[in-house]
């Protein structure tokens, strides 16, 4: 149904559709897109709210995450979802390890090698208190971005784009950016919101949740710190860029993802040639009209965003905990680090085995290949910037990402995502490694 000026769409005057259209998302993408420089640091506004939330609630904010992680501990024993599969009932026993991971953080009891800066304090610090910050806060400004046209006026018009390279709809455009200048946790809110709400198939839904759900522009900075990069950071940052979503293109077409179901009850509609632009103000417009109240969306939002907190933080506690632990102490990750060996030792590089490892230690802690190679002085040029890549693209890890996706309703298993975790990693490290060979 076309629209001329002083026309109406159903009962609504045209003039409060494009209010109702245009006011909320431009809000909602100057909360989450455009950055704002305050009190020396540049960043997204979201950014900025969780900086003053945690600064308002200063030592109250270890609390609140141990109330969320206490929550989210007995969340699955309330209503009875730890009886539905074995993987329900070992992620609820994990949830109630991260409780006790939790309080120890709190007390400071237990083993010292707990209480090192790599262990329990940087899990709470520097994971833990901001997830649980920016998920609900978060999800108070996604209903200015899902409920009132945005997402479909815009995944109509890159349709062009993102169905042929990934085999998704336009609107998972809005899902990748909203991880990449947000947080993964962000962009999972809004693929789960998607994917409940029809309009992804599980394919779709997992394909953005393991290729797109990548970490913040701000936490490759601290990557590229850690491993000395900072003097090729724009090479880095659009190289890992490309890299991280070629990838995702090439997993968009292996199995286990190839092999989902592909049906969505709402999906995207389609464009004829000629008429995209007219297709997409026509879509944008229907979902303004139909729009709910504005408290309404806030709330609903508000309310799967603090469900999604409590079960992401107990699992990052303990499942965190076990990986730094595993990766520290024990030779599992030096064993894991010999299926990537082939893929590196081709090209010849110095430390060949030491990126291998460390590619393989990623899985429990994106972070991981950055610590473990960045600080050795004796790690050549190449195998930090690929171990930097890779800390990015391969996106799925156990402290954090992991049981984020497995919180949402995306029906993707451990065992596949550990099958794209490790197609992730060789392609990564196929494409990263001869990049900074030719920047050496």
């Amino acid at each position: 149904m076309a629209t001329t000026p002083g026309s109406s769409v159903g009962q609504t005057p045209l003039g409060l559709l494009l209010f109702k259209l245009l006011v909320p998302s431009a809000i909602g993408i100057f909360i989450f897109f455009v950055p704002v420089a305050w009190e020396g640091r540049t960043t997204i506004p979201l950014d900025h709210l969780v900086t003053a939330a945690r600064a308002g609630l200063g030592d109250w904010a270890r609390f609140y995450a141990l109330a969320l992680i206490i929550a989210g501990a007995a969340y699955p024993l309330i209503k009875g979802d730890w009886r539905r599969s074995l993987t329900d009932k070992i992620f609820t026993v994990l949830k109630l390890l991260g409780v006790v991971a939790a309080l120890l953080t709190m007390t400071s009891a237990g083993p010292a090698l707990l209480h090192q800066p790599d262990m329990l304090p940087f899990l709470y610090d520097k994971l833990v208190i901001p997830v649980g910050l920016i998920v609900p806060i978060g999800a108070i400004f996604l209903a200015l971005l899902l409920s009132y046209g945005l997402l479909e006026l815009i995944g109509i018009l890159v349709q062009p784009v993102m169905r042929p390279l990934w085999r998704t709809p336009g609107r998972s455009a809005i899902d990748a950016v909203a991880s990449f200048v947000g947080s993964y946790s962000i962009g999972l809110l809004i693929t789960s919101r998607a994917y409940a709400g029809g309009q992804y198939s599980a394919r779709e839904a997992a394909i953005i949740a393991t290729g797109f759900s990548t970490v913040s522009a701000p936490f490759m900075i601290i990557v590229a710190k850690t491993l000395g990069l900072m003097d090729y950071w724009n090479a880095y940052f659009w190289i890992t860029l490309v890299i991280t979503f070629v990838v995702s293109a090439v997993t968009a077409r292996l199995w286990p993802l190839s092999g989902m179901d592909n049906t969505a009850t709402d999906g995207e509609p389609e464009a004829r040639k000629g008429d995209r632009l007219a297709l997409a103000w026509r879509t944008g417009i229907k979902v303004a009209e139909q729009a709910p109240r504005l408290g309404s969306s806030v709330r609903k939002n508000l309310t799967e965003g603090l469900v999604m907190a409590i079960s992401i933080l107990p699992s990052i506690m303990s499942v965190g905990l076990l990986g730094l632990l595993v990766a520290k102490y024990t030779p599992v990750f030096e064993w894991l680090g010999w299926l990537f060996y082939p893929v590196v030792a081709i090209f010849g590089i110095d430390n060949a085995q030491e990126l291998a490892q460390a590619s393989a230690a990623g899985l429990a802690e994106m972070f991981l290949p950055a610590l473990l190679l960045g600080g050795d002085a004796g790690i050549d040029f190449v195998a930090r910037f690929a171990a930097g890549v890779v800390s990015v693209s391969s996106i799925l890890f156990f402290s954090a990402s992991i049981p984020c996706v497995l919180a949402t309703r995306i029906p993707i298993t451990i065992w596949q995502m550990l099958v794209v975790w490790a197609v992730r990693v060789a392609l990564t490290l196929v494409m990263a490694i001869p990049a900074a060979m030719l920047l050496q």
